[in-house]
């Protein structure tokens, strides 16, 4: 390839970049004049946070943490282009003045390039501190100063400096779309009845539009906070045409109406979608009806409270760039399997192995999920999503390792990942049950269990759920018990400890499961599969700065193709 081709090549992969890197997909101007703009992105799995700097300059740039707001005790990185090529040096102040450079060089330089008066710089560094001049990015709001100068002589900078605190970690927009608007979806005075746990179903029409718009924003509507435990909002296919209330699962309507399309759990805020994508609702599809379930814990069954929880939807008529949807993974929610008491950490696991999915899909896509919402019960300690390929696991899609039942939110990836059409996605929950004597089954009630991840991933698709059972048969088989009656008693009998809940748990991950493909149609596709293997991938340790970069223009063009072949 000569030099022209090359040229060529980094200006196209470039501007393809500038149109959507997937590994950063937030964003935010730092200054009222628009002159200094950050994108970021991050892997909590790896712990490292990505950034990407845009400065109306062409002198040096300046980005930094600050624990207050100002120059002192500040952790500062300074950039830039001059006339020998790139610099680059991660550095602290201790007052204000020309900032230290530390010992250790804890940022990696990915580019620089400066052009048309802009100068953009992309640099890597790990969440946590790497040494004592270094400050920790957590999930509480964090100042973020900026200063830049008009040569690359780097000097005080008078009016060209500013403070912004941004939540990097638990990002949520601020900017309102033009024309947003919001609309209601929610029970009104339902009378919760006095029992435990209940199930309560609303299916009605959605508002009409004449043309598609986006939902960008979610918004929990609670009345009882101490009765709701989680609210989903599903869409019906077409063959539901009529509105109903009525308890969950015991009508054929109801059930058919299967495609998730919100989700909120106790504990759990707004969620906002990343600025890539929108859930689509209205345009020429005829009138739409969706099924709203309120899942209500009443653990004390008292009578006569009334109701009016739902879900509250802002949308707007600037469409994005993607239809996004939801996708449930993880363990179907059935009495087949049980989780034994005294258990101190006991797993199940769910399959997803999307090598299915044209079974039910034409024209299936790749999944680019950006969000998710993992979901257990009281027992629940820790849920995992492994993400293998071609037999082998690539990363973990997400991962709660304290998992809280008082809080469950959809929470955003840091970056979008790309699931190809024949990945195998695996939901693994971890249980305590050391203060129970009795067996726990899957199953609905707040007391029983469930080990789910719903997905928000874009190009949409005509999708309810990916997820696997356990085969019952080949279980009692195993156990020696092969009657259902006569399993059902040994495992009521059985007397649990650290060996038996061992054995039990081997036999559960390598017997074969039924994975289930469901569109959103309730057409399924029914399969088998066998539990992988899921190892922990260790966090990256923390960057250190290489040597000078020599080769601007290959390495630029090596990292921009990379974003779009990584997966």
């Amino acid at each position: 390839m000569g030099p022209l081709s090359l040229v060529l090549l980094l200006l196209s992969a470039q501007w393809s970049c500038a149109q959507e890197d997937p590994l950063l997909p937030f964003s935010e101007h730092l200054d009222p004049e628009h002159n200094v703009r950050l994108k970021w992105g991050f892997d909590e799995i790896q712990g490292t946070i990505l950034f990407e700097l845009t400065v109306n300059t062409s002198g040096w740039v300046g980005f930094g943490f600050s624990p207050k707001g100002g120059m002192t005790g500040a952790d500062i990185v300074i950039g830039g282009f001059g006339p020998k090529g790139s610099y680059f040096t991660d550095r602290h102040a201790v007052g204000n003045s020309l900032p230290v450079v530390d010992q250790q060089q804890n940022y990696k330089l990915l580019y620089i390039t400066e052009s048309d008066g802009k100068t953009v710089m992309k640099f890597q560094r790990s969440v946590e501190s790497c040494d004592d001049n270094d400050l920790s990015i957590t999930n509480l709001p964090i100042k973020l100063i900026y200063a830049y100068g008009q040569s690359d002589d780097i000097e005080y900078h008078k009016s060209r400096r500013g403070t912004k605190e941004v939540n990097l970690l638990k990002y949520m927009p601020r900017v309102t779309p033009p024309n947003s608007k919001y609309f209601d979806m929610t029970m009104v005075n339902f009378s919760v009845p006095a029992t435990q746990t209940y199930y309560h179903c609303k299916i009605m029409k959605a508002p009409t539009f004449d043309r598609k718009q986006h939902i960008y924003r979610i918004e929990p509507f609670i009345t009882n906070l101490d009765l709701v435990h989680h609210a989903l909002l599903y869409r019906c296919p077409p063959s539901v045409t009529v509105p109903l209330e009525a308890q969950c699962y015991t009508q054929l309507s109801i059930n058919e109406c299967m495609e998730t399309t919100a989700v909120w759990g106790v504990g759990g805020g707004a969620f906002e979608l990343p600025e890539m994508a929108g859930l689509p609702i209205g345009g020429n599809v005829g009138d739409v009806f969706y099924r709203l379930e309120v899942h209500y814990n009443n653990p004390n069954k008292s009578a006569g409270r009334v109701d009016s929880s739902g879900l509250r939807f802002y949308y707007t008529p600037e469409l994005r760039q993607h239809d996004a949807a939801v996708l449930g993974t993880g363990l179907v929610v059935a009495a087949g399997y049980a989780i034994p008491p005294k258990a101190k950490s006991f797993h199940t696991y769910g399959l997803c192995d999307t090598a299915y999915i044209p079974k039910v899909l034409e024209t299936p896509n790749d999944l680019q999920v950006f969000s998710v919402m993992m979901h257990t019960h009281l027992t629940g300690r820790k849920v995992r999503v492994g993400h293998f390929r071609e037999g082998k696991q690539i990363d973990f899609l997400a991962a709660d390792e304290n998992y809280d039942f008082e809080y469950q939110e959809v929470t955003n990836l840091g970056q979008t990942k790309t699931v190809k059409l024949g990945d195998k996605l695996l939901v693994e929950c971890t249980y305590n049950t050391e203060n129970r004597t009795k067996l726990t089954w899957g199953g609905l009630s707040t007391s029983e269990e469930m080990c789910l991840a719903f997905l928000f991933y874009y190009p949409a698709m005509n999708l309810s759920g990916c997820m696997s059972f356990p085969n019952v048969t080949t279980l009692r088989s195993e156990m020696g018990s092969p009657n259902q009656s006569a399993w059902l008693t040994m495992m009521n009998n059985m007397t649990w400890n650290d060996t038996s809940i061992n054995q039990y748990q081997q036999t559960l991950k390598k017997i074969d499961q039924l994975v289930i493909i469901a569109d959103s149609f309730k057409n399924m596709s029914r399969n088998t599969g066998m539990i992988p293997d899921l190892k922990v991938i260790p966090s990256a340790p923390c960057m250190r700065s290489g040597c000078a970069i020599k080769s601007l223009a290959l390495i630029s063009l090596l990292l921009c193709l990379a974003v779009h072949w990584a997966y």
